[in-house]
Parts: C-alpha cells; sequence; structure tokens
C-alpha cells in the first residue's frame, strides 16, 4: 500500500460508479465525490485529507477497522455519517449496494481553522473514531456541498469555502481533538514571519492580496493573525498593504521612466484614478504633481 493517497486515488482502492465530483470546480481545501458502490471489503490506504461520508440510500450492516483497534459494526442508513480521519489506515466491509457522498477537508484547512478558533499553535488535528452518527448541522453542510456540485452558481468557490470552514469548526467542536505545538503564545509575529510576509507583500503588490493569502503565509488563523499583526506593526493587514502600494508607487514616480498607468497597474491600484485617490488622501498630492516635479529637476 501507498503511505498516502488522495482522493482522487481513491477509487482505485474502493471502486464503484462516480456520479458526481467537484473536480473541476476550482475548489480550495475541499472536495466533494459521491459514488454508487455495491457490496464489498477494501482495505484504504490513508487519505491525505479528513473524509465525511453521507449515506444517501440504501441499508447495509457496516464494519470498519481502523489500524491498532479494535473493529466497529453498526448498519448505515440514509442521514447517517461516518468520519475518517487524515492519514489513518482503514479496513471496511459492507454488504448491500449503497449510495453515498465523500466530502473531503484538506488537513491545511482543518489546522488553520483549528488554530484560528483556539488562538493556539496546532501540531495535528484527529477526528474521532465515529462509523455511525446522526448530526442535523453536518447533514445541512453535506448537503449545500453536494448541491453546489449540481449548480455550480456565482461564487460557488467562495461559498463552498465559507461551508467548509463551518464544517471544520462544527467537526473541532464535537468530534476532533487537538495537539498543541508549543503553549499559549502572547505578542505580535515573530521576526522570521515579519520577514515572510515583507518579502511575500513586495513580490505581490502588482496582484491582489488577499488576508486569507497573508496568514496562511505564515501558518496562522485569520483571526490570530490580524492579531498579531496589528501588534507588530501598529496598522491593520489592509492599511498596511496599502501605504506599501503608495511608497513603491511614488518611489516608480520619483524614477520616472514610466507612465503613471504602468505605475499604478504594476502597485496594485485598479487603474490611475484609483491611485491618485490614494496618493491624495495619503500623500496629499498626487501622481501628476509627483511626475512632473521630478521631471523639472
Amino acid at each position: 500500500m501507498p503511505k498516502v493517497i488522495t482522493p482522487d486515488e481513491l477509487p482505485k482502492w474502493v471502486p464503484g460508479k462516480l456520479l458526481t465530483s467537484s473536480a473541476s470546480l476550482g475548489w480550495k481545501d475541499v472536495a466533494q465525490r459521491s459514488y454508487l458502490y455495491k457490496g464489498q471489503e477494501v482495505p484504504i490506504p490513508p487519505l491525505d485529507h479528513f473524509m465525511i461520508v453521507r449515506y444517501r440510500n440504501g441499508h447495509t450492516p457496516m464494519y470498519r477497522q481502523l489500524e491498532d483497534s479494535k473493529g466497529t459494526r453498526t448498519t448505515c442508513v440514509p442521514g447517517d455519517i461516518s468520519l475518517l480521519t487524515n492519514a489513518q489506515n482503514s479496513h471496511w466491509h459492507w454488504t448491500q449496494d449503497i449510495e453515498v457522498a465523500h466530502v473531503y477537508l484538506s488537513n491545511a484547512l482543518m489546522s488553520r481553522v483549528a488554530c484560528d478558533v483556539l488562538d493556539r499553535s496546532v501540531e495535528d488535528v484527529r477526528l474521532h473514531d465515529v462509523l455511525q452518527l446522526q448530526d442535523p448541522v453536518l447533514n445541512a453542510i453535506t448537503d449545500a456541498i453536494n448541491t453546489e456540485v449540481h449548480t455550480n452558481g456565482v461564487g460557488g468557490a467562495l461559498y463552498v469555502e465559507a461551508l467548509g470552514m463551518q464544517m471544520a469548526v462544527h467537526l473541532l467542536r464535537r468530534y476532533a481533538s487537538v495537539t498543541f505545538r508549543d503553549p499559549a503564545d502572547v505578542g505580535g509575529l515573530t521576526p522570521c514571519q515579519k520577514r515572510r510576509l515583507g518579502d511575500y507583500i513586495e513580490s505581490h503588490l502588482h496582484s491582489s492580496i488577499r488576508l486569507e493569502d497573508l496568514a496562511q503565509e505564515v501558518g496562522l488563523g485569520v483571526w490570530t493573525f490580524s492579531r498579531k499583526f496589528k501588534e507588530s506593526f501598529a496598522s491593520s493587514p489592509h492599511a498596511f498593504v496599502t501605504e506599501q502600494r503608495v511608497q513603491k508607487a511614488r518611489t516608480l514616480l520619483a524614477e520616472g521612466r514610466l507612465a503613471i498607468k504602468e505605475v499604478a497597474y504594476m502597485c496594485g491600484f485598479s487603474d490611475q484614478a484609483h491611485l491618485t485617490r490614494v496618493m491624495r488622501l495619503r500623500l496629499g498630492t498626487t501622481p501628476g504633481q509627483l511626475k512632473g516635479s521630478c521631471a523639472e529637476r
């Protein structure tokens, strides 16, 4: 067996008819697939994602054994959910045909949410060994994700990301254990984190910089990152990035080699008018005045 497999590789180990898949929808950290399975007995290598199994059609006796643990027997029916933590060998046996929907959450998402919610550096997140549960909240979230595969509506990736975070929080509150990396820390960002952020912002000034991207760059949840950032820089991330854009634009305008609209683009402003508004507000002058004063020297 391979050490760890991806959800894409799962059909190699658990053959079935694929009914739906989110593979082509551009989702991040959340994936969905639904299958029609015949009764079978299968060993499954460790997955690199957390797996939530929603039983949709069919009743079947179900047996599952995780590595180094006793097996569990039950009967799974529509509306039941099974949980499988990441990086865990498992052995499954069922006898009847069933239709199931899988939702996969990445370890990165679970760790970020755990860090954010608990305000601690997280070493590991593990789901409890639960073969059968009834949970209206998990049912509602999995159904919403499953529906999105069919509809693929406007803002679908963002919508599913929010659903994935909601699911992660619920799992952490009721069905997970967390190992912390070190004692609860206080204060701002470390010097290493500040350097990484500075390099990241400098190299991405020309593009959109999301709060989530900055937090992920230093391995923190959004809420924890925002608090630590403000303590370190006495500024919100948005205000800080805007200031870096303005100063970069000021430098480029002083060099006088580029047109104002080119400077605006290179510094991440939507257009020349946007650059002008922000510069007038922050510096009390305009790009044209800066460029003109430099040309007169």
